[in-house]
């Protein structure tokens, strides 16, 4: 196995984890459930993953794909506790199954389409910032309980 293409390898994991620590870091700033260091971990894992089984294995990388999905789903659910009637952590939950596919589609060497992702995971994070965001969310029953 040539070293030049284990160091291409070890880019392909830096930039996963850049993608998943972009992930992270809004949601360690607006949350603080799972940030940095959990997102990017998610998404170079399963670019390395993914390289190993494409790369290294020759066996079929759709296996290994397919135990990442599962395996990530596990650690989501996690997550997700139940506070006092309310759900909480589903948004995490998704966020980290979304972080592994970026990091599957950097094993894959879709550069685009993982940054485009990344960015596309952080706008929907971000969606409840916008103006008017909870008058759409609760509509009137939000206006109403607004003076309380």
């Amino acid at each position: 196995m040539d070293w030049l293409q284990q160091i291409q390898w070890f880019g392909l994991t830096v930039l996963a984890a850049f993608f998943g620590g972009l992930i992270g870091l809004e949601r360690e700033r607006h949350v603080g459930l799972a940030g940095i260091r959990t997102h990017a971990a998610v998404s170079l894992g399963a670019c390395l993953f993914g390289v190993l089984s494409t790369e290294v294995t020759g066996g079929d990388p759709n296996r290994i794909a397919a135990q990442i999905v599962s395996g990530i789903g596990f650690l989501g659910a996690g997550v997700i506790l139940r506070d006092r009637g309310r759900v909480r952590g589903l948004t995490t939950a998704a966020t980290l199954w979304a972080t592994a596919s970026v990091g599957l589609a950097v094993a894959r060497r879709l550069y685009i389409t993982s940054a485009l992702t990344t960015i596309l995971i952080i706008g929907l994070l971000s969606l409840h910032r916008l103006p008017g965001w909870l008058l759409w969310k609760f509509g009137k029953e939000f206006e109403m309980h607004s003076d309380d």
